[in-house]
């Protein structure tokens, strides 16, 4: 642990994330993996702009110096998996995890811009999440990881729907917060019945399957085939609602939200409980279990369209 404290001297808080780097480094080329945590950047580059300050550099946005970029880059870019030369045969690896803390929660801070310009993976944590006790409160909106290309084929080999459903979540999740702002205006009886749909299934996927308990017996972990479970009912119902609601459109039998979580209350309650299933429990166990409840919520649309 490097540690430099805000009261500490300006040079040694600006020369720490080097002297971090270089120990994971040195680790590394022992033939270690290494995981090295910097928090934050933010700081690290308020000493940046006070040593520049007292050189007399030109500032540029926000009284940074002009090469904050060029100098974050330049961390960064020390990170990855090398092969070590010489004898012994060494493999190692640094991964660097940065926490940037923007003042006031501004995502257009400089520190932020730079850093989001350069890393791959982004994630970034909600205030208002947090108030709302919904944790981990990583905000979906402005999250983003841009190996979703590379892990495309790891997926598809373990199941060939998880990009779709994954892509389905974000849309209800970015037509959600959309749709909240106009209930903030006008109410929520000026939407329509498939956004209505929108909404309480955006509901489930916030409530039920992002929002997790680190301290319990069913929600300390997730694994693949457990959360692709939860993916696959919970789309499903999504799906068949708006096809009800659709199909009805042409018919004399209108159905609306309401009926339907009047009707099939028994399933939707069930998605909503489906974290509590025990990780532990054999896949087989599981993969049963949600394979059963698509097909009763299948079976229940087919009554409720039918009848």
């Amino acid at each position: 642990m490097v540690a430099n404290t805000s009261n500490m001297p300006v040079a040694a808080r600006e020369a720490s994330i080097y002297t971090g780097i270089t120990l994971a480094e040195y680790f590394r080329d022992m033939g270690f993996n290494v995981s090295m945590m910097a928090d934050s950047t933010s700081r690290w580059a308020e000493a940046l702009r006070e040593i520049s300050g007292r050189l007399a550099e030109m500032p540029a946005d926000a009284g940074f110096p002009a090469y904050l970029g060029a100098k974050l880059a330049q961390f960064y870019e020390r990170a990855g998996r090398v092969k070590c030369l010489r004898s012994p045969d060494r493999e190692g690896s640094v991964t660097i995890v940065g926490a940037v803390s923007p003042p006031g929660g501004d995502f257009s801070d400089p520190v932020t811009a730079s850093t989001l310009a350069i890393v791959q993976v982004f994630w970034g944590l909600d205030k208002k999440l947090a108030q709302r006790k919904h944790f981990p409160s990583v905000n979906w909106s402005i999250s983003y990881s841009n190996y979703d290309r590379i892990l495309e084929e790891y997926y598809n080999q373990y199941d060939p729907d998880f990009m779709r459903l994954k892509t389905k979540f974000r849309e209800i999740l970015q037509e959600e917060e959309d749709l909240t702002e106009i209930v903030q205006l006008v109410g929520k009886d000026s939407l329509s019945e498939d956004q209505k749909v929108v909404l309480e299934i955006a509901k489930v996927i916030r409530e039920d399957f992002l929002q997790q308990n680190a301290f319990s017996d069913y929600d300390y972990n997730c694994p693949l085939h457990k959360t692709l479970g939860m993916m696959k009912s919970i789309v499903r119902f999504f799906d068949q609602s708006k096809r009800a609601i659709a199909e009805s459109l042409k018919s004399e039998k209108k159905i609306s939200w309401a009926i339907i979580s009047n009707s099939i209350e028994k399933q939707l309650l069930e998605l909503s409980q489906m974290k509590f299933k025990d990780p532990a429990q054999p896949r087989e166990e599981l993969n049963n279990y949600f394979t059963n409840l698509c097909e009763e919520i299948d079976q229940e649309f087919r009554k409720l369209t039918i009848g």
